[in-house]
């Protein structure tokens, strides 16, 4: 056997148990790993054709990473769309909003964004903020973590939602003294506005997910696990299928796993489709089937999360939406009863769940789902953890599917709403790794940026943790191999593909060359996202981003 490629220096395999599984070179054939271990090893598989990739000493070769947690298709219709992110007051979002709206000729138009944060701006926008930037215009903003939605009076009234609409099961519409819809709604409640908003149409879908993807494989990522959209897509007829048909046609250029949610359920038991399977025909065998995924609440930032002590009182604040120990979207016996249902039909489950109720409740709802698909059930977020519930991941067999740079960008309303509890329930990535629960790492995107590695550099900054037992906490971290584990090889293992993830003989030959120091960054609350800059991105062992 002749090598096409071998790369030497730093390589982390990921080999074993834990680590890095350090080797000095890797051999490439036929897209997979071929060898790995001394340049001496591996250079007697070379033949005259052979190419040669020496890194310079400052680089390392990692495995390619996957997202496990992006929506995808979203994201690359997010990129269209008003970007609120950065938008520090309101009447800077207002000013971009002005501006789109002037340059929409069409008046029956949809104008559509995201990222605003009631937290930065010092409250809730209302309509009268909106009929004064975009007037007669119907128009709906996604908040930043797309769990509530800033609506128009025009697009309010187009969905027939006014002062005598009740707050549907599981979420709230937030109103004014008299009444009457203030702007905002909240989880459950959006759906009343974007069940009416009209879907791009799908030649429109593929070609954002097209020109979105180069953008994401120059970050190192080769695989991504789709959530699924925040439009309802009973029929399947969205990101779905747009993946579905970019795999068939060879023009898919990342690997995806595609979720669908519970208006999706009874479509996907008719058509037979089973978790980890193919969407349809694919020659490269990029698009999955992915989980059924549910949510059991909403967020920390809405004051939404299920909590199983009420939220922090806040000074001049309003009451949460929920009441002080939030809300479920989703009923917990409802909950139970899906995810069952699916499970006989050998489909996985995940179920979004931020306060610590909320995961309580999933673990109930997925233990008796474990075993019955290809993938491993998970739970998405687990912001907030009792530490009664930290063994019980590693013990049912459920994964632990986490976002670290939320803390970055939730910290400062996770400690108004948290408080003492911060040291021993949130964000415990660090508590879960000890207790041995399979932890993919992702992005939230388009919550967040699709950048992985400041939430990479997020899990190795030293917090203070506090252990049951413990008078006070102590600072702690993941280390380097447990962290790359997570970005790189749990993803993997909860999708049930045991040649993804590490760069040993047989697997899939998905490579990312980083600079060394690159890793040793550390990432603070409030500071600036550092800037990790891959230098060479390998698929198949083909070369698809270099630097």
């Amino acid at each position: 056997m002749d090598l096409d490629l071998i790369v030497s220096g730093e390589v982390a395999t990921l080999a074993g148990r834990s680590g890095l599984g350090m080797v000095e070179a890797i051999g490439i054939s036929g897209g997979r790993v071929a060898a790995a271990g001394s340049l001496r090893d591996v250079d007697d598989l070379a033949g005259p054709a052979t190419r040669r990739l020496r890194l310079a000493p400052d680089l390392i070769a990692l495995p390619g990473l996957t997202d496990a947690h992006m929506h995808l298709a979203d994201a690359a219709l997010a990129a269209t769309q008003v970007d609120l992110t950065d938008a520090r007051t309101l009447e800077d979002s207002l000013r971009r909003i002005a501006a789109a709206h002037a340059a929409q000729r069409d008046e029956d138009a949809w104008l559509e964004g995201h990222g605003w944060d009631a937290e930065r701006w010092g409250g809730w926008p209302e309509v009268a903020d909106l009929q004064r930037a975009a007037p007669g215009r119907k128009a709906a903003f996604w908040a930043h973590d797309h769990h509530a939605m800033w609506a128009s009076d025009a697009a309010l009234m187009a969905a027939g939602v006014g002062a005598g609409t009740a707050d549907p099961a599981g979420g709230v519409i937030r109103r004014t003294a008299d009444g009457h819809p203030a702007g905002t709604l909240h989880e459950a409640a959006t759906s009343l506005v974007s069940a009416i908003i009209p879907r791009a149409a799908s030649d429109g879908i593929e070609a954002a997910i097209e020109r979105f993807i180069p953008g994401v494989r120059a970050r190192g990522v080769m695989a991504v696990h789709d959530p699924g959209e925040i439009k309802a897509d009973a029929a399947l007829d969205g990101g779905f299928a747009a993946y579905r048909r970019l795999a068939a046609e060879g023009r898919l250029g990342i690997r995806v796993h595609a979720c669908l949610r519970q208006e999706a359920l009874a479509l996907a038991e008719d058509r037979e489709l089973r978790s980890g399977q193919l969407l349809g025909a694919d020659p490269l065998a990029r698009a999955h089937v992915g989980w059924l995924k549910l949510f059991a609440d909403g967020t920390v930032g809405s004051r939404t999360a299920a909590m199983l002590e009420p939220f922090d009182r806040e000074r001049n604040r309003p009451s949460p939406p929920g009441g002080p120990l939030g809300l479920f979207v989703t009923p917990p016996e409802l909950l139970r009863e899906l995810a069952v249902q699916a499970g006989a039909g050998g489909i996985a489950t995940t179920i979004h769940a931020i306060g610590d109720r909320a995961v309580r409740i999933a673990l109930d709802a997925l233990a008796p789902t474990v075993g019955l698909s290809a993938l491993v059930p998970r739970i998405e977020h687990a912001q907030l953890v009792d530490p009664a519930d930290v063994e019980r991941f590693r013990a049912l067999g459920v994964a632990a599917s986490m976002q670290p740079i939320h803390l970055h960008s939730d910290h400062a309303s996770a400690q108004r709403a948290w408080g003492a509890r911060l040291p021993s329930r949130a964000y415990p990535w660090w508590l879960l790794a000890r207790a041995g629960a399979l932890l993919p790492f992702g992005t939230d995107a388009p919550v967040e940026p699709i950048d992985p590695w400041p939430g990479i550099v997020m899990a190795r900054t030293p917090r203070p943790i506090q252990l049951p037992g413990e008078e006070r906490p102590r600072m702690r971290s993941l280390s380097l191999g447990r962290v790359l584990r997570s970005a790189c090889l749990d993803p993997a293992i909860s999708a049930g593909e045991r040649d993804r993830g590490r760069l040993v003989r047989g697997q899939r030959a998905d490579v990312v060359v980083i600079p060394r120091a690159d890793l040793d960054c550390r990432l603070e609350p409030g500071q600036g996202r550092p800037l990790v800059q891959p230098q060479l991105v390998l698929m198949d062992g083909e070369e698809v981003f270099s630097a």
